[in-house]
């Protein structure tokens, strides 16, 4: 089996990780994609960030349709920062040595990889790939972590979405329209909710 596992906050979830997450599954022949909100981002965000659960509701909606998208409480459930290095040792005891491990993040969290916990050890106990839009050069990530961990990351070029999380609260907030970013299910719960401002 290969395991797609596409970690990060999801606040909210949006087109742009889902996009990313099918060019995976299709260019990487996964099996499988897991989708873990994190209970504490490691790194700091500049913004207060919307509960665990709220979060896990989400990805739950948004990857609902999907026969090989699972929204995974991994990460919830386990006390302290969400570091990838612990979830991927978790999940290696939970499915066994055999299936191939595929962390899916995107080009910019991985230029971070230094500041990862153990990144010697992350890349050796999975692939990592890098979604980005298309013309992401691979030398930023040689310059920012080196030949050695750049040669262990995948670049996954996804087309035609441009939308990032930070967009979606900036409407949401502004009381512009998130319609097309984001699906329709997630964009009832924010409202519903009042998740980022919403009235």
């Amino acid at each position: 089996m290969r395991l797609g596992i596409m970690g990060g906050t999801f606040d909210p979830i949006h087109y742009g990780h889902l996009a990313a997450a099918e060019q995976a599954r299709e260019q990487f022949r996964l099996d499988r994609i897991l989708f873990l909100p994190n209970r504490e981002p490691p790194h700091k965000k500049g913004y207060s960030v919307t509960p665990a659960e709220r979060r896990y509701d989400m990805v739950l909606l948004a990857t609902a349709s999907h026969p090989q998208f699972e929204a995974s409480r991994v990460e919830l459930e386990r006390p302290g920062p969400s570091y990838t290095v612990d979830t991927i040792d978790q999940l290696r005891e939970r499915y066994g040595e055999g299936p191939g491990f595929f962390f899916i993040t995107g080009a910019d969290a991985v230029l971070e990889i230094l500041t990862w916990k153990h990144p010697h050890l992350l890349v050796e106990r999975c692939q990592l790939i890098a979604a980005t839009r298309p013309g992401y050069s691979l030398g930023e990530l040689e310059r920012a972590a080196g030949a050695e961990l750049a040669r262990r990351v995948h670049i996954l070029e996804v087309p035609g979405v441009d939308v990032s999380s930070t967009m979606l609260r900036d409407r949401v907030r502004r009381g512009l329209s998130i319609r097309y970013l984001t699906p329709p299910e997630v964009e009832a719960y924010i409202r519903k909710h009042g998740l980022y401002g919403a009235g």
